[in-house]
């Protein structure tokens, strides 16, 4: 799109945002609802950041209580059960158990914490903490017999890069132009907008908007300095979070809370059906935010916090898979990289006569959409009259209520009856009620294509290049799902040749 005339009454959008994580995914779709015309460019994937490399939970942050980070919290636990009602497909409740450890918080510590927890959590659906005998309960069956009972409470999981491609999913179809490996290697501010020179899949573009926001995550300080070519007003603080992937350690649905020695927590989850997530670390970061990954020190302490619980010890050279993340948080002076703000902090920036900047620190999975709220309530001035709308607003695929759950899968079977259970239960979870537009009247397995890797069809692939903007198998594998885990070299080799295929103009096919 060429620039526009002067003047911010024809700017080509009212907002464009500068990254395609949670945050910048979430705020196009509430400023698309709104009735603004909004451009989100992102470097690469969707979600190919720290979004993707969360701890998959939708929580309050138990551990925040012992900070004082009451508003935090309470917000937090009030969007559990937001997210789970408009994202029931991507969200679910999960118990979490919590054995008191000798040494470490008292267990009379804990239990007024989780009491606090529920009494901040405004829960209707999700049950309250509970103490359970480890001795006749299937969790307690891994555990070493040292452990005797345990605290259980609620949180709930999340697909974490999934969420974000249902937010940038619904902001498109609110009309929001959503622009994956689309750089903005330029920003001026030009009679009251902004013009943005970018390089889209290597060619030259521009557009215009009247107000910018830098959602770059670890990457707003490069935008600021190379794009913007000012520094941050606040201090940047980037810590690293690292997870490991290992096999399955228990075969139950609830989850883990173990306190490690230096008084962190460390969680234990069950992760794409036949393996088990552990972390997180918090580290420093200093380095290329490009390719960020776990140092042998931090796989080793995951590997120790588990083995003091667990009976079947792990070690490093049984990962399947690791990650890391990089927060960008709002750098408030704490000393220790866990005792840094988790809260997210806004700074508008309105030059007199000149377009808006409006850049986002920090920020977690669980308070995007309220985060989203905050920014577009700080842009009231400059787009009044448009109220929050997202709170009841179900993301595509997910209309139907998290009760039915089941009955949604049983109905899905019986249309759908040649898919394995297994097959059924992970699109439900992936795509909800938009399953129906990748099965369609497919009647066998075979019409939905050869498989690829796992049950990945080729129709399933061709679902997500034409609707979920995957342009790699990599899109695929890591984000779109968990394939990876999993894909041989010559599966990943395939994948890519079919999306090349399929993204090929269709006269040259």
């Amino acid at each position: 799109m060429g620039k526009s005339p002067a003047g911010p009454e024809t700017a080509d959008y009212d907002l464009a945002i500068i990254g395609g994580g949670i945050n910048g995914a979430g705020l196009a779709r509430d400023a698309a609802g709104r009735g603004l015309k909004v451009l989100l460019v992102e470097m690469n994937d969707l979600a190919a950041g720290t979004s993707s490399a969360s701890s998959k939970l939708v929580h309050g942050g138990l551990r925040y209580l012992e900070h004082g980070a009451f508003r935090l919290v309470r917000e937090a636990l009030s969007e559990r059960e937001v997210l789970l009602d408009i994202a029931p497909h991507v969200v679910r409740p999960m118990r979490f158990v919590l054995p008191p450890a000798a040494g470490q918080r008292a267990p009379l510590l804990l239990r007024f914490g989780l009491w606090l927890y529920d009494m901040l959590g405004a829960r209707k659906l999700l049950p309250k903490a509970t103490t359970i005998d480890l001795t006749h309960h299937a969790v307690g069956q891994p555990l070493k017999r040292a452990y005797r009972y345990a605290f259980e409470y609620s949180d709930c999981w999340v697909d974490d890069s999934r969420l974000v491609l249902l937010n940038a999913r619904d902001a498109a179809e609110r009309g929001a132009s959503i622009r994956t490996r689309t750089r903005c290697v330029r920003a001026d501010r030009r009679d009251g907008v902004w013009d943005l020179v970018l390089h889209d899949h290597g060619r030259r573009d521009t557009a215009s908007a009247k107000v910018l926001v830098n959602a770059a995550g670890p990457w707003i300080g490069e935008v600021a300095e190379n794009v913007l070519r000012k520094k941050l007003t606040s201090r940047l603080r980037l810590i690293k979070g690292s997870h490991i992937v290992v096999r399955k350690l228990f075969e139950h649905d609830s989850g883990y809370i173990f306190e490690a020695p230096d008084k962190r927590v460390v969680f234990a989850l069950p992760f794409a059906g036949e393996f088990t997530l552990v972390g997180t670390t918090d580290e420093n970061f200093v380095g290329d935010l490009n390719s960020p990954a776990p140092s042998a020190d931090e796989i080793l302490y995951l590997c120790d916090v588990v083995n003091r619980y667990f009976r079947h010890p792990v070690s490093p050279d049984e990962l399947v898979w690791s990650f890391s993340g990089v927060r960008a948080l709002y750098d408030d002076g704490k000393g220790k990289p866990e005792d840094v703000t988790r809260d997210y902090h806004l700074e508008l920036e309105t030059p007199r006569n000149e377009a808006p900047l409006l850049t986002i620190y920090g920020g977690k999975i669980t308070t995007y959409r309220r985060l989203a709220e905050s920014a577009m309530g700080k842009l009231g001035r400059i787009f009044p009259g448009r109220a929050p709308w997202t709170a009841n607003a179900k993301l595509p695929g997910g209309e139907f209520d998290w009760g039915n759950w089941k009955e949604v899968l049983a109905e899905m079977q019986i249309r759908w009856p040649f898919l394995p259970e297994t097959t059924a239960r992970r699109m439900l979870r992936a795509y909800g009620l938009r399953a129906e537009k990748l099965l369609g009247e497919a009647d066998s397995l075979a019409a939905l294509g050869p498989v690829l890797t796992g049950d990945l069809t080729a129709a399933e692939i061709r679902y997500l290049v034409e609707n979920e903007w995957a342009e790699t198998a990599e899109d695929i594998l890591w984000r779109r799902g968990k394939f990876g885990l999993t894909a041989t070299a010559e599966e990943i080799q395939a994948i890519d040749h079919l999306i090349a295929a399929l993204r090929r103009p269709a006269e040259e096919r």
